[in-house]
Parts: structure tokens; sequence; C-alpha cells
């Protein structure tokens, strides 16, 4: 651009390569390259008793269906001690596919084989599979993006996204 700032975000196909507009970087071409994320927005944990269920609010922006994702919570205590973990399948398996830019919620329930001593616990929820239509494969690290939620006191209780 003339005023020399650059636009780095935006891609334009050129012949058989993919140019980064605003420079003169030149990217194969890759018909299989996956565009898009699966957002994840992350209740803080309730806790009752011996369980910890924290919420999850998943949003496809890929382009085709998200067939299945596993993802793993870890329940830390105050001290960043684990106090509980848990995997499962929020997409997928008996659960049916996100659709592209559909939404959905997840329960990640967790069960302790002791009730938890702490109300003031935190999760950290990471993806370690996501699948696409047709079994293509989505990079769980760069293509899901995690956000969390904090209480709003003004609101009486309602969440909002960092």
């Amino acid at each position: 651009m003339c005023d020399g700032t650059t636009v780095s975000d935006v891609f334009t196909p050129f012949e058989k390569e993919i140019v980064k507009v605003g420079t003169s970087d030149h990217i194969p071409f890759n018909p299989m390259r996956i565009v898009g994320d699966l957002i994840v927005i992350q209740s803080a944990p309730k806790t009752a008793g011996n369980k910890a269920d924290v919420l999850l609010k998943l949003k496809n922006t890929f382009a085709e269906p998200v067939q299945s994702a596993r993802a793993i919570c870890f329940l830390l205590d105050d001290q960043g001690r684990m106090v509980g973990q848990s995997t499962k399948w929020v997409v997928g398996q008996t659960h049916t596919s996100l659709e592209p830019h559909g939404e959905t919620t997840y329960n990640f329930v967790i069960t302790s084989s002791q009730p938890f001593t702490t109300t003031n616990l935190t999760a950290k929820v990471s993806f370690s599979r996501v699948v696409l239509d047709g079994g293509k494969l989505a990079d769980a690290a760069r293509d899901v993006r995690i956000e969390q939620q904090e209480l709003d006191d003004k609101k009486c209780g309602l969440y909002r996204s960092k």
C-alpha cells in the first residue's frame, strides 16, 4: 500500500500459489489446506459434592462439518494442583456432528472419588483430536481457539467472554 501499511492476514489465490497481500510472500497452493477454527468458550467450573461441571460452547467456523472432537479437562485447585480430570468426545461419537457455522453446548462433567474441598477451582481444557468431514484431521493445537468466561457481577451471574 502507498502509505507503508500492510495487510498481513489477507491471502489471495494467484495461479498455483497463494500470495499474502501487501508482501511478496508466496505459499504453495494446497487445496487440502484447512481454513477455519473450532471456537470454544469455556465457563468456570461449578461444583456440587464430588462433581464439577464445565460448560463448553462450541462454534464451527470451518467450511465443512466437524465429525468429532475429543477434549480433556483438568480441574486445578487454587494452588495449581490437579484435583480431577476427564477426557470425552464433545462432538461426534454419540453426539451429532457440528455443521459449518453451527453452534452447540457441552457439559463437561468431572467426577471425583471424594467431594471437592474447595469451590475455587479452575478448568484447563485442551483438544487432542478434531476430525472434519471425510476423515480429514484438523490441527487441534492450531485450529481450536479456547476462550475463558468470567462471572460478570454487574449482570447478576451472567457470564462474559474474556
